[in-house]
């Protein structure tokens, strides 16, 4: 049997919602911002005639999307806990459009809660579970869905599990996702407040041996062992990508944590040096000088750093393995080598109270990093946050996200209520950004780039108006057309 013709989707949503195909927290940002969508990317790079679409990069509403997917066999579909009644939504018009085309979801969501899924939305054919490029392609080849290994599905009324896929060992076996960019997306598309732009990320590895309760990915699709590309492909690959999109002002890596082999960080940071490539990643906040002067004499920019919160109970509560003064030590070579630092921080995570989130406060004014994000503790299932906040009925699942697609506080405690926590982060935003250091040193960077200029005062805009409670309401993506073929229905 030939290869199907296969459609990856990033589905719309509301405006500006980054759904799951690439966001680590998945909702609409204070600011617009886009991450690749790489894991949907991936598999595509391995089936010959595929298609992806990003919708909400694009700004495409379901009507332009169900236009789109005509003549596609496969639809596989990103989709995330906040985002799965939205996706199930558009499977469903999918469906209705072409009752023969094949549904598959994958993502974490699925990944963890495989019978949950196919049980709550009977439109899917499978999900595809733990790392599911080659699940996927082993699909697309038409191969008989009980010898597809990570696989689960319905037969014969009954929904089956597969045994699970073992995660890929050899990653320079997975092709490059840059021709896939360079066919389905436009760069252009793609903002983040702190990376310049355009910009364009990629993954040179996968899992992270760090064991933070929160995080998403390591404990559902990633794994704690970091896999990774040698240093040579990585290279390679970032002398094609230079080649292919010579517009793009900087590379981003977003493995969980690229730093996390340091011997091999270096070595790519020279091969980029001698491309003269500007680059930034994920770190930890525990890099030694020494490394951190190779990566900046090597085209290092910035490194977004999770430091999460300023007190060191809380880090030991959710296994950070970071210690706060280290983190100082850290950031203290990085503003003496000039690395600027992009800093992410979560409240609301287990330890919190009012004076808790005063300290993260003064600690991140502190460390005067050059930019900063400010995120409310999400548990999605599969992580040991969730099973805490669950067992602690910390928890509403609900509440993920609003009806406008922006971050909720879905955890609150007996002595600190989602109000305080939701409060805490535009106070947090506020104080760090009302002091002149910061101030002063987005007016130099505006004065020197006009590009610049343009683009700090458009976010400016949005990120006043989300401090004021006066963001627009988000207009939803997935309004279902009218029916105009009784042989192309689509649902009311």
């Amino acid at each position: 049997m030939a290869t199907m013709r296969t459609l990856f989707l990033n589905p719309p949503s509301f405006e500006g919602f980054d759904g799951g195909a690439g966001a680590r927290y998945q909702a609409r940002r204070e600011i617009k911002s886009f991450w690749f969508p790489t894991w949907l990317a991936q598999p595509a790079a391995l089936i010959p005639n595929s298609k992806l679409i990003d919708a909400p990069a694009d700004d495409l509403a379901l009507d332009e999307v169900l236009r789109r997917a005509r003549g596609f066999e496969l639809c596989i579909i990103h989709t995330s806990t906040p985002s799965f009644e939205n996706d199930v939504k558009v499977a469903q018009a999918l469906k209705a459009q072409n009752p023969d085309m094949r549904i598959g979801f994958v993502g974490a969501h699925v990944a963890v809660l495989p019978e949950e899924s196919l049980k709550a939305a009977p439109v899917l054919d499978f999900v595809g579970r733990e790392e599911f490029d080659f699940t996927l392609k082993e699909v697309a080849e038409g191969r008989a869905y009980d010898s597809i290994a990570g696989l689960s599905y319905r037969r014969d009324g009954d929904i089956v599990h597969n045994p699970d896929r073992s995660l890929i060992e050899d990653m320079d076996a997975l092709p490059s996702v840059l021709d896939v960019y360079k066919r389905d997306l436009v760069i252009e598309n793609y903002y983040i407040g702190y990376l310049k732009h355009p910009y364009l990320s990629l993954y040179t590895g996968r899992g992270c041996p760090a064991r933070c309760s929160f995080c998403l990915w390591p404990q559902t699709v990633g794994g704690h062992v970091y896999r990774t590309k040698s240093a040579q492909a990585v290279i390679a690959e970032m002398a094609k990508a230079r080649q292919m999109f010579p517009q793009v002002k900087e590379f981003f890596f977003d493995d969980d944590t690229f730093t996390a082999d340091l011997t091999r960080a270096a070595e790519i940071a020279k091969g980029l040096g001698k491309l003269g490539i500007t680059w930034s990643c994920n770190s930890r906040a525990n890099v030694p000088f020494e490394y951190l002067k190779i990566f900046k004499d090597n085209g290092l920019r910035l490194l977004l750093v999770g430091y999460e919160s300023g007190n060191q109970q809380i880090l030991n509560n959710i296994k950070k393995g970071v210690r706060v003064d280290i983190a100082k030590e850290f950031t203290k070579n990085c503003r003496r080598l000039g690395i600027i630092i992009h800093g992410t921080f979560i409240l609301g995570l287990p330890g919190e109270t009012k004076e808790t989130i005063e300290e993260s406060i003064k600690y991140a004014c502190g460390l005067n990093v050059d930019t900063i994000q400010v995120s409310l503790a999400a548990a999605y299932p599969g992580t040991e946050l969730y099973r805490q906040a669950m067992a602690n009925k910390w928890y509403d699942e609900a509440l993920l996200v609003r009806n406008d697609g922006t971050q909720a506080s879905a955890i609150q405690y007996p002595h600190l209520k989602a109000p305080d926590i939701e409060a805490g982060v535009k106070r947090f935003y506020s104080k760090f950004y009302a002091r002149p250091t910061p101030i002063f040193r987005m007016l130099v960077a505006m004065a020197k780039d006009p590009i610049e200029r343009r683009r700090r005062l458009r976010e400016g805009k949005e990120f006043f108006d989300y401090l004021r409670g006066r963001q627009k309401p988000a207009a939803s993506r997935i309004e279902l057309p009218p029916k105009t073929d009784k042989k192309d229905p689509v649902p009311a």
